[in-house]
């Protein structure tokens, strides 16, 4: 996974053998934190949806690299080789998402009292604005769906937007998307005022 800046991507990853990653309502309040703190440095959430066993996020990367102190707190800009700045490191927007993973992995295992991987090995990331190596078909869910684009007309942004919202529609949980709390289409139907997304940017690529 290699996420390059000023593109839109599809970022998803599953349980291992596709087990469970969220056992309570906590669970997807502390893994939400976790992706305000390892990924909105990096880049914009246009989508995002947390199921039982898997999540999806729709970002636009805005830097590839950010300084971070020695307490892993990430800066607001990006690294210059001549700026003066009281930090020790480097890390990269994969690396935080992989150092994401593994803590949530290791709350979860200790909560649990479990050991191994939560997630499958190797995240995936789908770029829905690279002009080359653009695939319009996913992998397989817990329920098998695969994403297709059936309508030319249609963006790829606006198809991945729907299909990350319609997942637990698709999944048999609720009846309608913005009925899932744990989605931003709530938030884009007027009924939650989250600010994990960024509508205005959300606005170049889709419509709700």
């Amino acid at each position: 996974m290699e996420l390059a800046k000023g593109h839109l991507y599809h970022v998803f990853n599953q349980g291992n053998n596709r087990q469970k990653i969220f056992f309570k309502h906590e669970n997807y309040l502390f893994f939400i934190e976790k992706i305000r703190k390892y990924i909105l440095p990096y880049a914009d959430i246009l989508a995002w949806t947390l199921m039982p066993n898997h999540f999806h996020l729709m970002i636009l990367v805005n830097e590839e690299e950010l300084l971070v102190d020695t307490h892993g707190v990430t800066s607001s800009h990006p690294v210059s080789a001549t700026e003066s700045h009281p930090v020790s490191k480097t890390r990269t927007i994969n690396n935080s998402i992989a150092i994401l993973l593994r803590s949530y992995t290791r709350a979860i295992n200790k909560q649990n009292n479990t050991s191994g991987s939560l997630f499958r090995e190797g995240t995936k990331a789908e770029c829905i604005t690279c002009r080359k190596g653009i695939t319009h078909s996913y992998y397989n869910t817990n329920k098998g769906t695969i994403i297709n684009i059936s309508d030319p007309e249609k963006g790829y942004p606006q198809v991945c937007f729907e299909y990350i919202h319609q997942n637990p529609v698709k999944a048999g949980l609720v009846e309608n998307a913005f009925d899932w709390e744990y989605s931003s289409a709530m938030d884009y139907a007027g009924l939650r005022n989250g600010k994990l997304i960024n509508k205005e940017i959300a606005e170049e690529f889709v419509s709700w």
